[in-house]
């Protein structure tokens, strides 16, 4: 999601992709030698703006020609119709506002949420993008104020709807990973983008984008809850530092969040509202369930946010390890103490099933959100949120 327009000659730098994550990436709350360090699950029907997000309000167009005007009223909470979890909606909208032929919503944590390296994770249903939408879910670097664009580097975790895909016809498909940094010369700037046409749509439910980042490299993920062992679909390596255009000197240093659904513009080229045919039926909507960090404590992480509250401070050190989540019609419990009770709630806490075994029939269950309550042989509990 470039900030700026693209400009006809860019300086493409590639990287050597070395596998160095071989963990097995399954458990939400703690990930290998990953602990959470901030979340925001959407609960409520309120967007958290004192302590994570800034609305955007504007229709300058994202410096790509977009066609939206972003507005407040395009960012609610609610619940996703299908799965009935409480989610952050951005609605996407044709309608005539402040000269704009349509309208969107745009949000970030600039000066409220910002770190350096770890886990950050993403589990999202996307509109279906047909000819038009652009959706994404990213980062710019703190110091954009002082630095500007590219300089403060950019990463690109998720965007779907280019040129490329719809020329191709595969738009529920085709999505890329990007890094932008540097400083314009000569009419370009430094940059890397990676585009996948992937094996399955990405616009029929919702699917998890993972961003591992530490000094060496920046790496995206696919669904790692469904497919732990999965290879990256980018990776870009962030040690060179030979000259002040190496991205060592721009990803080295706190980021921010942003989500968006862009409508038009220089990424999908269309710039005419009567060819943004994912808008011919009426309202579009993307659904973000959750977004979350993790951090391990390295050397160099950074992490400026509010803290945790202490249900999430028992996440952390969870001991139970519950798996596949979300799930269909069985949970798995694995720990190091013996599991002595299972117990799932309704979000009103109304008891639904309990079990004395590591497996849940969950057959029962109606898609939605649920809490378990994990009691093992020594008296201690412990909760987590589950979805099927």
């Amino acid at each position: 999601m470039r900030i700026s327009k693209v400009v006809s000659t860019i300086v493409f730098i590639l990287f050597t992709i070395q596998g160095v994550f071989s963990q097995n990436y399954t458990k939400q709350i703690s990930t290998g030698d990953y602990n959470l360090v901030w979340q925001d699950n959407f609960d409520g029907n309120t967007l958290d703006e004192k302590n994570n997000w800034n609305i955007e309000v504007n229709g300058n167009g994202g410096g790509n020609s977009e066609l939206q005007y972003y507005r407040r009223e395009n960012i609610s909470v609610g619940l996703e119709p299908v799965s009935g979890a409480n989610c952050l909606i951005i609605t996407g909208k044709k309608e005539n506002y402040l000269g704009k032929t349509c309208t969107s919503g745009r949000l970030t944590t600039q000066n409220k949420v910002t770190f350096q390296y770890g886990k950050l994770e993403a589990r999202i249903k996307l509109p279906k993008t047909a000819n038009g939408l652009w959706p994404a879910f990213w980062m710019l670097g703190t110091n954009i104020p002082t630095a500007g664009w590219p300089a403060c580097g950019e990463v690109d975790i998720m965007e779907m709807g280019s040129r490329t895909g719809i020329n191709a016809g595969t738009q529920d498909k085709y999505f890329s990973g990007a890094c932008h940094w540097g400083n314009y010369v000569n009419g370009s700037y430094p940059n890397y983008a990676k585009a996948t046409t992937n094996s399955y749509g990405l616009q029929d439910d919702f699917h998890l984008f993972t961003l591992i980042w530490n000094p060496q490299y920046i790496s995206m993920y696919l669904d790692l809850d469904k497919y732990p062992n999965a290879a990256p679909y980018y990776q870009m390596g962030i040690t060179a530092k030979t000259t002040t255009q190496d991205p060592y000197e721009y990803f080295n240093s706190d980021f921010f969040v942003l989500f968006n659904l862009a409508i038009g513009g220089n990424f999908p080229q269309i710039w005419d509202i009567n060819q943004i045919t994912a808008l011919n039926n009426g309202d579009v909507k993307m659904y973000v369930d959750y977004v979350k960090l993790y951090q391990r404590g390295d050397a160099g992480e950074t992490y400026s946010g509010p803290a945790l509250t202490a249900l999430h401070s028992i996440q952390t050190i969870n001991k139970f390890k519950v798996y596949p989540n979300p799930f269909t019609d069985e949970i798995n419990i694995e720990g190091s103490s013996k599991l002595v009770s299972a117990i799932i709630f309704n979000l009103s806490g109304q008891k639904l099933l309990e079990s004395t075994t590591n497996k849940i029939n969950t057959s029962t269950l109606q898609r939605g959100n649920y809490i378990l309550k994990v009691i093992d042989e020594n008296g201690n509990s412990e909760t987590q949120k589950i979805t099927k």
